[in-house]
């Protein structure tokens, strides 16, 4: 049976939230990762946070340091914990150069940095968490787990696809849930040792015993050759027989829970897309696991004819406070906080972020339009993509990222 009892003071939560999120493009260009938007109400971060503190975890550092402003902002107006007498706090821990000349090198090095802080807590364990996931994860099973097994390192794990795998990193289990191999981002010659079509790749999710890990990042700092990276250096280091790997999956069917790594344009768009249906596999509307978030003083969304009256419609989509569709086709999108669709405009298959204006008859298709971006009137983007990439970025898989910058607008992007 698991104890769902809180252990006061025996786990600290840390949250890598520096990243640049390269990928992601010009989304990530004003605006750290685990700041971007999301879902229509949410940021990134809110995922991560809201699982720790749904699993009584309330001791818990944001390790930022890239473009951080508006992730900061996020967090001091919706994450202040009430009871920090009681010993409970979310705070956030800048790159400050406490070891020697450097910003944070890497995830590990992120860590070393703030060894004496992470110290001052006396954890026993110490929970890591990459900051820009989207899930819904009762951490308080793994904990468990990590301390039955008297772990030095527990390894949070979903079975994948082979060719998915390629992004993460794989792990090599034996029938005690032992990592016998640990392979960060793995090629195709890696992947040819494998037998079947799925893998266990790493979720970015450690538990450590913590003088385990003081003892491997003193170790790591010392090696000038390392990357400083959990994955590329102090995983595959800490190999033996106390570094176990925790499978993410349903404990009735054995089937891998959802999660997503949202760390491409299209992988962005498709983790949007796959809240709209009628039962998606991530439910935010489940009362006994909220996404938490900083509140915004909107007043409700509305749907109204335009001023030729023109009935305004809404399809298979999410629409969120503050935004008015007048007039205007909304079909199977996600609309964040304060957008304004205006008559005969038509969105399709789209994610629009805060604070975005769409003007009378333009059509929006299977594209990200970023915060603060006006679309003129009869503007068609989404249709000919080869037009579309001579002035937006154009994914793989079709996607068109429209930002206020590319428009030739000032934007929102470096508050939102």
């Amino acid at each position: 049976m698991i104890n769902l009892t809180p252990r006061l003071y025996e786990e600290l939560v840390l949250v890598l939230a520096g990243g640049r999120g390269q990928r992601l493009g010009d989304l990530t260009k004003w605006r750290v990762k685990p700041a971007t938007p999301f879902g229509g109400k949410f940021r990134l971060i809110d995922f991560v946070l809201s699982n720790a503190v749904n699993s009584q975890l309330r001791r818990i550092g944001v390790l930022t340091q890239y473009k951080s402003q508006s992730l900061l902002r996020h967090i001091m107006s919706g994450w202040n914990l009430p009871r920090t007498h009681f010993g409970e706090f979310i705070e956030c821990l800048p790159a400050q150069k406490r070891v020697g000349d450097n910003w944070y090198q890497g995830t590990a090095d992120a860590v070393f940095q703030n060894i004496d802080l992470i110290e001052a807590c006396r954890a026993r364990n110490i929970l890591i968490l990459a900051g820009d996931h989207v899930y819904a994860m009762d951490y308080r099973p793994l904990l468990q787990f990590h301390q039955e097994k008297q772990a030095d390192l527990t390894v949070c794990v979903i079975e994948m696809e082979r060719d998915e795998a390629k992004s993460f990193g794989l792990c090599c289990l034996d029938g005690d849930f032992h990592i016998q191999q640990f392979i960060e981002k793995p090629n195709s010659t890696d992947l040819k040792q494998y037998r079947g079509e799925t893998v266990y790749a790493s979720m970015g999710i450690y538990v450590f015993e913590w003088s385990f890990l003081k003892q491997a990042l003193i170790m790591d700092s010392l090696q000038h050759q390392s990357h400083h990276d959990f994955g590329k250096d102090i995983i595959p280091a800490s190999l033996g027989d106390n570094v176990y790997a925790y499978k993410y999956q349903d404990p009735k069917t054995g089937t891998p829970l959802y999660w997503r790594d949202v760390g491409t344009v299209d992988s962005y768009w498709l983790a949007n897309m796959d809240l709209i249906g009628p039962m998606p596999r991530l439910n935010l509307y489940d009362s006994y696991w909220p996404i938490h978030s900083a509140p915004h003083n909107y007043p409700s969304a509305k749907v109204v004819p335009g001023p030729k009256a023109t009935q305004g419609q809404v399809i298979d989509s999410i629409i969120s406070e503050g935004s008015i569709i007048s007039g205007g086709t909304v079909r199977h999108s996600l609309l964040s906080q304060n957008v304004w669709i205006d008559e005969g405009a038509e969105v399709n298959q789209s994610v629009i972020m805060p604070d975005v204006h769409i003007g009378k008859q333009a059509r929006i298709t299977r594209s990200i339009v970023d915060s603060g971006t006006f679309i003129p009137d009869h503007m068609v983007i989404g249709e000919d993509l080869s037009a579309d990439a001579e002035r937006f970025t154009v994914s793989h898989k079709g996607i068109v990222l429209v930002t206020a910058e590319k428009m030739g607008q000032p934007g929102l992007q470096a508050i939102r």
